[in-house]
């Protein structure tokens, strides 16, 4: 039983497609096709049902899928322990963030970190929603807000949080919103990202239980910087992360509304324990971290005390 026939097997059931594969491996379908076969004839079992469109695990290949999981984490752990060069990154790195962070900071802190870390292989893999890092052979994952649930080993980046915000154009031709229920009068930006409900904006505890908006309005989209476009045009109000405003607030192309109702948000590396001695995840980490301090100390990303206060007073 080959090492390179179990991460063909375990990549072909994660992509549920042949074309998908052949892509991953710069192969043609019908040799990824082939490929299996001669699997499947060595076994002497069905592995996959062929569908047009995908294809799906036979009760064989489930028992084969685990078993293939488990000896391959045990093969990069005895080669992690018996390699003398452990310390230095090496290998295949995925990476799955959200579209707006993933183009606007991650792409540029990967670049340099391959001239640092040539031996590293990168997979930039941006959703509009996370991914399930495990399931999707994910080795880091960049997330905002509350942490995951499982086995997560989780890395604080960068302190933030989400403001309501609106351009000038449209405040003076719909006016300031004075309270959360003013909302409701508003046209209202929503992202239809992660799985909850897109529609209602809840905000952190200021003494009263679990503030929250029911909003609404004619535009809505799973792209941050799609949203942010359309905030910026004048098409309606938005709750965005400080990170992506902050310029845009203190260049006055944008405006702070009710800045005292805020979601925190920070944001973190996540990645499985079981990744926490991988150098090429840990060397990463250190990486991104630093590139982010950087890219605060040339433009601040985040909002300061002075700009919220003025924001209150315009209220």
């Amino acid at each position: 039983m080959a090492e390179g026939d179990l991460s063909f097997f375990v990549m072909l059931a994660r992509r549920e497609s042949f074309s998908a594969t052949a892509q991953d491996l710069g192969l043609s379908a019908s040799a990824v096709s082939r490929r299996l076969a001669r699997l499947e004839d060595r076994l002497g079992v069905r592995l996959l049902n062929r569908t047009t469109r995908k294809v799906s695990l036979t009760s064989e290949g489930e028992a084969y899928y685990g078993a293939a999981l488990r000896l391959l984490d045990e093969i990069a752990d005895l080669e992690h322990n018996l390699s003398q060069g452990r310390d230095r990154p090496a290998g295949l790195l995925r990476i799955n963030a959200t579209l707006g962070f993933g183009r606007t900071h991650l792409a540029p802190a990967i670049a340099r970190f391959r001239r640092i870390h040539p031996a590293v292989e990168v997979q930039l893999l941006l959703t509009d929603a996370p991914l399930n890092l495990v399931e999707e052979g994910i080795d880091l994952g960049i997330r905002f807000g509350a942490p995951p649930f499982g086995r997560m080993v989780m890395r604080l980046l960068q302190r933030n949080r989400r403001f309501l915000c609106a351009a000038p154009s449209y405040l003076e031709a719909r006016g300031v919103p004075q309270s959360l229920t003013d909302l409701q009068q508003h046209s209202c930006i929503v992202l239809r990202q992660d799985h909850d409900a897109y529609d209602v904006w809840r905000f952190d505890d200021i003494g009263e239980a679990s503030p929250s908006a029911k909003v609404s309005g004619e535009l809505s989209t799973n792209d941050g910087e799609i949203a942010l476009a359309w905030v910026l045009d004048g098409q309606g109000i938005m709750l965005r992360s400080e990170w992506d405003i902050a310029q845009h607030v203190r260049e006055g192309r944008l405006r702070l509304l009710l800045p005292h109702y805020r979601q925190t948000a920070n944001i973190h590396a996540i990645y499985p324990e079981r990744h926490n001695l991988s150098a090429k995840v840990r060397v990463f980490a250190d990486h991104l971290a630093a590139h982010v301090r950087d890219a605060d100390a040339r433009m601040p990303l985040q909002l300061a005390a002075a700009e919220l206060r003025a924001a209150t007073a315009r209220a």
